[in-house]
């Protein structure tokens, strides 16, 4: 797994200035986080006394909005985000293939970033295209119909771009 990553002072500024601007609006949490993630690729857990601080909240609240929205991350995440599904449909149609060989293509485990923050990989209950199954999501585009030369190809793809 990737070593994370310390904001840089820049990084600190500009969340500090995305801190004030929600500060003491409690409605605004999760808009929030979402606009540090945006600008700065994840959420540093350094900055959450900070943000629980200006929203009037204990720490350990702002720790379990972030923990309980999968789409929000402490850690760095990789330029590609690649979700394997494992819903029924893929599950049926090998989908625990192409999750192996996805792991294998890309030298990490479910939940890990490679190296060089290139790829995360992720696995979904469900990625709602079943009748494409078995599928992956690399970003916002959807593959279908995978099956170990297409997966072997998307990354070769991948890796020139």
């Amino acid at each position: 797994m990737a070593k994370v990553k310390k904001p840089t002072k820049a990084a600190l500024k500009r969340i500090n200035s995305i801190i004030t601007r929600y500060s003491e609006q409690r409605w605004g949490l999760i808009p929030l986080l979402q606009e540090i993630q945006q600008v700065q690729g994840y959420i540093p857990p350094v900055v959450i006394p900070h943000i629980a601080s200006a929203m009037r909240l204990f720490p350990s609240q702002v720790q379990g909005v972030i923990t309980f929205y999968t789409q929000l991350y402490t850690e760095p995440q990789g330029k590609n985000v690649v979700r394997v599904c494992r819903g029924t449909a893929c599950h049926v149609r090998g989908g625990k293939t192409i999750l192996k060989l996805v792991k294998q293509e890309l030298g990490v485990e479910e939940g890990e970033t490679t190296s060089d923050y290139e790829y995360t990989l992720e696995t979904v209950a469900c990625i709602g295209v079943c009748a494409l199954a078995p599928n992956i999501v690399i970003n916002n585009s959807t593959h279908g119909h995978m099956n170990p030369k297409k997966v072997a190809r998307l990354f070769e793809k991948e890796d020139g771009s």
